[in-house]
């Protein structure tokens, strides 16, 4: 199919869409109002604190790590253990959701990373995430929280290599590339260890300014949530000076174009993907195309069409970080299995539909393909398995 043939049929959808919408209808009206509301609630909580300095971490990636460090340690030809050991536990640190964690992957997979480590960095962002497996252990029971965090560090792996079987033949010319033909690194212009604690300072003010509201005080959480702010501030100093003393003026401008180049790539993606959702699904606790109630009552039991469903809701959903929890509470409570439960959290937290177009865009619809259907998959079968000795 050519290139004309594809804008035609998308204008034409887009067309047919606009003109047989039954605007009239009063689910319609209320799913249009939670789509905007949606993208509203998004724009607020998740882009000025989440995406902009996840846009700079990767913009940072792009110009100031070389492209033999990441083919060096996440690329084709890398020592394996190491490179999926690393990206498979990298959620740990980050905390970030579904969408928060694009740029990065497209740092490193755009810098050269193999299929399979960046895949598995991908899925591990979200999906390790040390307060939300604290919290789904405390809230929906501890059986349901070991399961999380052991389903989700083996996820991360089973998916990076996955991913790496499937497209074999294109990781094997890459490594022949990359032993054929030895990439120049360019000379350090600073020291390593300032390069390492500037990305150490990035990745900490994207940490603590989005550190969530504990449960319970006092706690170690309670008192870094108290003084987020203040830690968030110092960082901003820290990472100024560091830009004034350590960075010449080429190297900022080439940063920041850097950084644009992504934010153009990912936001208008990630946007439309967010009305998309908002108009089917809409936000937790309000009606939009489809109820919620629904979606519950297709999840009850244990049988494998409730697993698989679970799992692909949860692939469209989306889900901001630590909000997958309640709405589990809630839907448990009207009747949800538990094992499609545990599918949902473990499909739910890592992908999205906004995140699924934005991949498309990253590394073609095929792979995106072939990596959702792994999540949901390993979902559905981990979630029936775990619903079949759950008590």
């Amino acid at each position: 199919m050519n290139t004309r043939l594809r804008q035609f049929l998308l204008l034409l959808g887009i067309f047919l869409a606009a003109y047989f919408l039954p605007v009239r209808s009063g689910r319609v009206q209320g799913a249009l109002v939670e789509a905007f509301a949606m993208l509203h609630e998004y724009a607020r909580e998740h882009v000025l604190l989440c995406l902009v300095p996840a846009l700079f971490i990767a913009g940072a990636i792009a110009v100031f790590v070389s492209k033999a460090s990441v083919m060096k340690y996440f690329g084709p030809t890398a020592n394996k253990l190491l490179s999926y050991s690393v990206a498979s536990v990298s959620g740990t640190i980050l905390a970030v959701c579904s969408c928060t964690v694009l740029p990065l992957f497209a740092g490193i997979y755009t810098r050269g990373a193999g299929i399979g480590p960046a895949t598995a960095f991908l899925y591990s962002g979200p999906a390790i995430n040390v307060l939300a497996i604290i919290l789904t252990a405390r809230v929906l029971g501890f059986q349901m929280g070991l399961a999380r965090a052991i389903g989700a560090v083996g996820f991360a792996f089973l998916i990076g290599i996955g991913m790496h079987l499937v497209f074999l033949r294109e990781e094997r010319e890459k490594a022949r590339e990359a032993e054929g033909f030895i990439l120049p690194d360019t000379p350090d212009t600073r020291p390593l260890w300032k390069t390492a604690l500037y990305f150490a300072t990035m990745v900490a003010i994207l940490v603590f300014a989005n550190w969530g509201k504990p449960l319970t005080n006092p706690s170690l959480w309670a008192s870094i949530y108290a003084l987020k702010w203040w830690i968030t501030l110092a960082l901003l100093i820290l990472l100024a000076l560091m830009l004034l003393r350590w960075f010449r003026r080429p190297e900022l401008k080439e940063w920041t174009s850097s950084t644009w180049t992504f934010a153009w790539q990912i936001l208008p993606l990630l946007f439309a993907g967010v009305l998309v959702a908002g108009f089917l699904l809409g936000r937790p606790g309000h009606m939009a195309l489809i109820p919620e109630h629904w979606v519950a009552r297709l999840v009850g039991g244990n049988s494998l069409w409730a697993n698989l469903f679970a799992s692909i809701s949860g692939a469209l959903m989306y889900f901001a970080t630590l909000t997958e929890i309640p709405i589990l509470q809630g839907l448990l409570g009207a009747g949800m299995g538990k094992g499609p439960a545990l599918a949902l959290l473990l499909a739910g937290p890592s992908l999205s539909l906004p995140n699924l177009l934005v991949i498309g865009g990253i590394m073609g619809g095929r792979k995106t393909a072939v990596y959702a259907g792994l999540v949901v998959v390993l979902a559905t079968a981990l979630g029936f398995t775990y619903g079949s000795f759950a008590t």
